[in-house]
């Protein structure tokens, strides 16, 4: 066996995610419970996915009703889209935790 044959594969070899794309990708976001919360999440999903379904919103308020966990499923075209989305959860006011 030769030492080539060992190597790491070279870096365009590498996948860089361990999602295909495009497919259905669920996020889950907490944040404060109030009438703003979900079109603010909304209008971010949309930003990114222009075809995001709002029916398919999950909807779980905390056993205190501080908070609301609201499950969206998008369909993920890309490792920047997601990113780009995250960010836009974590930045928002109103969001506290996005899985």
């Amino acid at each position: 066996m030769s030492a080539s044959s060992l190597a790491a594969p070279a870096p365009t070899d590498r996948r860089d995610s361990l999602i295909d794309f495009p497919s259905l990708f669920p996020i889950k976001v907490m944040g404060l419970h109030c009438a703003a919360l979900e079109p603010a999440i909304i209008e971010i999903a949309q930003r990114w996915d222009p075809l995001f379904d709002t029916a398919r919103i999950e909807r779980r308020p905390s056993s205190g009703g501080k908070y609301m966990g609201l499950t969206i499923t998008i369909t993920a075209t890309s490792r920047a889209q997601l990113d780009d989305l995250y960010r836009a959860f974590t930045t928002h006011p109103l969001v506290k935790v996005v899985l």
